[in-house]
């Protein structure tokens, strides 16, 4: 008989090896086939060879493994083993007898494994084994009889234990003992009955060493197709095409939290809500994004990560002490309007920027009562030759008066509205309170105020302020009105009396005065005024 070869047994294990590109077995892979090599040691009648390391016999075997659970797993075992005497002078008994077997058995074991993570690299374990083997012995052969073997059946059993070695995800190595049993009543497998009567003294058996190669089979189930079972993926569903770790989950190559694929700054560690992207001053807008990237704590920004500015004048919220500023205002460092003249007026309401006043005042100076009172009373005082709009001299004072007033108050216009009473005809007196309202402005102009600053017109005799039936009321209403009021507002006269055109719009149109010509019109020339010019009125 031809025996087993142990060089040829250890090449078929190296190829399987080289085959095997499985996971360790797990309940992934169930399902496990492998080859391996015993030695044997024999223990009997004729001898014990136990743990006697030499000259052993080789023999090898396939196996299949099948994964039931964490604790459990079944093997078929197909063996061919070698069973001889201890020792080359023991190879014949008594009898002049030799003993040497050839077996082929199955066996299909319960591998009790250690309560151990699959994912770990060693599984010990216990196998209880039962079976059946085929023998062939020649055990009553002798020195000069050559070959004489007998064959039979016979259950057999063997228990023991071993060690699986996962070798990273290719294969596994496993290293097992067990000693074995076969059911042999009457010493067929020796020979020799020492009519023993205790089951351990009476049965022949023999230790096995194995060791061998195992590959699963079949393809653990990867549903999303990250090449990671699902038994071991930890982020099940990861989109395809995306690269993940050895749990199944995306790689975060900077661990923020924010998969590569969703991350938009892989390489620095982010926030989530700005997708992976780093935010030093907290405020919400990703540092590649924030034109502010200092903006400091709590203060609200806007979408490239500057403080808010809601009225827009330049000065962030979070210092601007006046945030509803209108648009276009200019403002001091604080985000309020500028009040030059520090009156409480800012200058954009500030009629008067450079001078202070009151709010009241639309923050110009308010005209002093002395000067309100000459202006009050200069109706009484202007006077014209009759029937004419010539002034007489004596109206020069109090016209000088006026002049001061005007240069004192630069932010004021003055009003001047012609009046006379009901004598003559309308058209007549309409046109002869015009001349009147034009004279007196013409001496104020001749004095340097300026032309933008005095409104003339007249009214006739449409505006009595006394009855027209008495001398004394003709001569109250026969008057001539000043009246001050801030440059830019609603004109004085108007106000009181109602809309008329003043003389420059109606010299400005090319019209002349309205009314029939007068009798005589005429201003005293200008005298040379002791005063100074006033200054140019800020607009």
């Amino acid at each position: 008989m031809r025996y087993f070869s142990p060089k040829t047994l250890l090449f078929g294990l190296g190829l399987l090896a080289a085959a095997s590109t499985a996971n360790a077995q797990t309940a992934d892979r169930k399902t496990a086939i492998g080859l391996h090599a015993n030695a044997t040691q024999y223990r009997g009648d004729l001898g014990n060879n136990f743990f006697e390391f030499k000259n052993m016999p080789y023999s090898g075997g396939i196996d299949i493994n099948r994964y039931i659970g964490k604790v459990l797993d079944i093997k078929l075992d197909l063996d061919y083993t070698r069973l001889r005497s201890p020792a080359e002078e023991d190879k014949f008994n008594s009898a002049g007898r030799r003993f040497r077997a050839q077996t082929y058995g199955a066996g299909l074991g319960f591998k009790i494994k250690a309560p151990i993570n699959d994912n770990f690299f060693l599984h010990p374990y216990v196998l209880i084994e039962p079976g059946f083997a085929w023998v062939a012995t020649d055990r009553y052969a002798t020195p000069t009889s050559g070959n004489n073997f007998t064959r039979f059946g016979t259950f057999t059993g063997q228990i023991g234990g071993g060690l699986d070695f996962h070798l990273g995800e290719s294969a596994i190595l496993f290293l097992q003992a067990s000693q074995s049993y076969m059911q042999t009543s009457d010493a067929r497998l020796d020979g020799v009955d020492n009519n023993a009567t205790t089951f351990w003294d009476k049965k022949d058996r023999y230790l096995t060493f194995s060791a061998g190669l195992r590959a699963n089979l079949g393809k653990a189930k990867d549903a999303d197709g990250d090449g990671v079972s699902d038994k071991k993926d930890k982020c099940p569903g990861t989109p395809t095409g995306v690269k993940v770790d050895v749990n199944g989950c995306p790689i975060d190559t900077d661990g923020d939290g924010v998969a590569d694929y969703q991350d938009k700054c892989p390489d620095v560690k982010g926030l989530a809500a700005l997708q992976g992207c780093p935010d030093a001053d907290g405020d919400g807008v990703a540092d590649a994004d924030d034109k502010c990237p200092n903006t400091p704590a709590g203060v609200r920004v806007d979408a490239s990560g500057c403080p808010l500015d809601t009225d827009g004048d330049g000065v962030a919220d979070y210092q601007d002490k006046c945030s509803d500023t209108p648009a276009g205002v200019k403002v001091d460092a604080t985000g309020c309007p500028l009040d030059r003249d520090g009156d409480g007026v800012p200058d954009f309401q500030d009629r008067c920027p450079d001078r202070a006043g009151p709010a009241s005042n639309k923050g110009c100076p308010e005209i002093k009562a002395e000067a309100k009172k000459i202006l009050n009373e200069a109706t009484k005082y202007i006077n014209f030759d009759f029937n004419k709009a010539t002034l007489k001299s004596s109206s020069y004072s109090k016209l000088d008066q006026m002049v001061q007033i005007m240069n004192d108050y630069p932010d004021y216009s003055l009003s001047i509205a012609g009046h006379t009473d009901s004598k003559g005809a309308d058209d007549y007196n309409l046109r002869l309170s015009y001349e009147r309202a034009a004279s007196a402005r013409k001496y104020l102009l001749d004095k340097g105020i300026s032309a933008d600053r005095i409104e003339a017109r007249g009214y006739g005799e449409t505006k009595p302020i006394a009855s027209n039936t008495t001398a004394a009321g003709q001569a109250l209403n026969r008057r001539v009105d000043f009246d001050p009021y801030l440059t830019g507002e609603t004109n004085a006269a108007e106000a009181k009396y109602g809309a008329a055109p003043s003389i420059s719009e109606i010299r400005s149109a090319g019209e002349k005065l309205p009314g029939k010509k007068t009798t005589g019109t005429g201003a005293p020339r200008s005298r040379k005024s002791p005063m100074k010019k006033a200054p140019a009125r800020k607009k």
